[in-house]
């Protein structure tokens, strides 16, 4: 059982054109977060749920391919790398004993060079996907220098396990807590939603599986630039569309879980408070 959960923004990025993702005025810059999450536990001592940008890509940006960082703008705060905010919170890196990722997309696996003795808990096939990097979108998405220092990786598959209905990996190997990976493949090859137990409910990291909070209740509320967004990143069209779908009867069926993406800045509000 989690016995604290922190959410945190571990890299605002800002891309233009702010009005037609939901986050800003006119033609002025909007606001995407990467919320992450530091879970304190009574045995399994920090658990990290995705990563946002890392500390040396805070001190060098050009790590990071130039489209990305002219796309989206990201403040390369080196505060509010998760590293750091843990050694807020009394802890150090050591401390992080567990990461458990959604998927390895740059803006998400960015911190793992600084949790160096953690296990990387994952979906199989996004950690073959990011081995392979088979097309230009994954070559850019996938940046090997995330994973250069040689993680100890936990992979998994669907073994017949669910949650809440949903094909799930209720189990991760060296961890006590009540943790599920929920494969909600689409955005990337092996895309997973991660599930916390929280008290007396549940929390649901879905990472990029949907952008704006309006998704859960229909795909096409969502600011135009968002889905346009989605579809350019996507690497399963209709898995990704099966996916949200999937999410949409969650939310409708359990109003008790809390569903939050990775970037909406308004959700990461709602839950920090």
């Amino acid at each position: 059982m989690a016995l604290r959960i922190h959410h945190v923004d571990a890299g605002t990025m800002c891309p233009a054109l702010g009005r037609f993702l939901g986050s800003g005025r006119g033609l002025g810059r909007g606001k995407m977060v990467c919320h992450c999450l530091i879970i304190e536990t009574d045995r399994d001592g920090l658990i990290v749920v995705d990563t946002g940008f890392g500390t040396e890509e805070c001190r060098r940006p050009a790590l990071l391919p130039r489209a990305f960082r002219a796309l989206t703008a990201p403040r390369f705060e080196l505060d509010a790398c998760v590293a750091r905010q843990v050694e807020v919170l009394g802890f150090t890196a050591a401390d992080v004993r567990h990461v458990v990722v959604t998927h390895l997309d740059l803006d998400h696996a960015g911190g793992l060079p600084d949790f160096p003795a953690a296990t990387v808990h994952l979906h199989q096939r996004e950690l073959d996907a990011a081995r392979r990097r088979g097309s230009a979108k994954e070559r850019e998405r996938y940046q090997t220098h995330q994973w250069a220092h040689g993680p100890r990786w936990s992979a998994y598959a669907e073994s017949g396990d669910t949650w809440l209905g949903l094909p799930a990996v209720r189990k991760l190997a060296g961890v006590d807590a009540d943790i599920a990976l929920v494969p909600l493949h689409g955005h990337t090859r092996g895309h997973s939603a991660i599930a916390v137990a929280a008290g007396d409910g549940w929390l649901l990291h879905a990472g990029d599986a949907y952008f704006h909070r309006d998704e859960l209740v229909a795909a096409a509320d969502a600011p135009v630039g968002l889905r346009l967004f989605q579809r350019l990143m996507q690497m399963d069209g209709k898995a990704r569309v099966a996916s949200a779908d999937a999410l949409r009867r969650l939310h409708a069926d359990h109003p008790d879980v809390l569903i939050m993406s990775a970037h909406d800045p308004v959700e990461l509000q709602h839950a920090t408070a």
